[in-house]
């Protein structure tokens, strides 16, 4: 079957939730267009008939597929190598352990405690440790998992990132008065840029804290997100020798063209001052994009594969959350501290 009716559909979907993100209260709960994306997607491919799969299959792949990867190196327009000197050693490194330690919990926890399939503990674990939904989505292909995985990954750091939102500011408060993280909002900004979940909800929540405590949250975040090209390097390298049984030749290492062409992206826009209107263009094909892929990944969703999913995702996302919350605050304690 021709892709032209699945590609249409994700298209609308994208565009009707491009458009709802502007919406002002949307923006203030950090409820981006990529989750909005993949939500009209569950509704939408929960609602129409079920013989509509032949028809819209082949246009909901690509979308899963080529145009997530698409998507995924255009958002390294977003960064710059320069942003690492904002941060300091020590943002990097704390963005670096953060990292480490929510996907190593994630792993293990997940599936000797949970008793998760080990590529659904790999996606969350993703999603806590980096940037949220974007992680899930360009951790789903090194991984080669099923759409309903992919769906209950970012349905569970959606939920508590959001809640975040509401919670960091709560902290803030207490922290001026405990004095745990150091002097002044930068401190606590780079506790919030490396441990909240989405960029959307970073900003969110930077905002409702202030100025300086805002800035210095984003530029930690985006450290962070840079984090995920050697993440993804990492991951395949790790993927494909797991896959191989002991008694066999070793798998060799297939490397992700869109992890080094993500890098490509940083490095471009590191290097050379790109036309405002060019980038502009690029960083809203980029969203359509993602966007149009978040609705492929709803409309592949069944509601059952969600109920099979069942309370586990949510539990380990909740001691992910925790993790982040209170393991982060030691670590943003502790490195500049150790480096001083």
């Amino acid at each position: 079957m021709p892709p032209g009716a699945g590609l249409l559909c994700c298209a609308l979907l994208a565009a009707v939730s491009l458009a709802a993100d502007r919406q002002a209260w949307l923006q203030s709960h950090g409820l981006g267009a990529l989750t909005l994306a993949i939500i009209l997607g569950i509704v939408v491919g929960n609602l129409v008939p079920r013989r509509r799969d032949v028809l819209w299959a082949p246009g909901i792949t690509i979308a899963k597929q080529q145009l997530l990867r698409a998507g995924i190196v255009l958002y390294g327009l977003r960064l710059t190598f320069q942003d690492i000197a904002e941060v300091g050693w020590a943002g990097v490194l704390i963005d670096v352990l953060m990292l480490s330690t929510t996907f190593g919990l994630a792993l293990v926890i997940g599936t000797r405690l949970f008793k998760l399939e080990r590529s659904t503990a790999m996606l969350i674990g993703a999603g806590s440790a980096i940037c949220g939904a974007a992680a899930v989505m360009a951790t789903a292909p090194v991984l080669r998992v099923r759409a309903s995985q992919v769906t209950v990954a970012m349905a569970t750091v959606v939920v508590f990132g959001t809640g975040a939102i509401f919670l960091y500011p709560q902290l803030y408060r207490l922290d001026l008065q405990w004095h745990l993280l150091g002097a002044g909002g930068s401190a606590f900004g780079i506790y919030a840029g490396s441990t909240i979940h989405e960029v959307a909800q970073v900003l969110a929540a930077g905002r409702a804290i202030g100025g300086a405590a805002a800035d210095t949250a984003v530029i930690a975040k985006m450290v962070r997100v840079m984090l995920l090209a050697p993440f993804l390097i990492m991951l395949s390298a790790f993927a494909a020798r797991s896959a191989g049984e002991p008694q066999e030749r070793p798998v060799r290492f297939a490397l992700p063209w869109f992890a080094l062409a993500f890098i490509a992206a940083i490095a471009l826009h590191s290097l050379f001052r790109l036309p405002p209107l060019l980038l502009s263009g690029a960083l809203q094909l980029d969203t359509f994009l993602l966007a149009m892929a978040m609705a492929g990944l709803g409309l592949g969703t069944d509601r059952a594969a969600l109920r099979e999913a069942g309370i586990k995702p949510l539990l380990l996302g909740a001691l992910l959350f925790c993790w982040l919350i209170g393991g982060g605050a030691a670590i943003n304690r502790i490195v500049p501290a150790f480096l001083a």
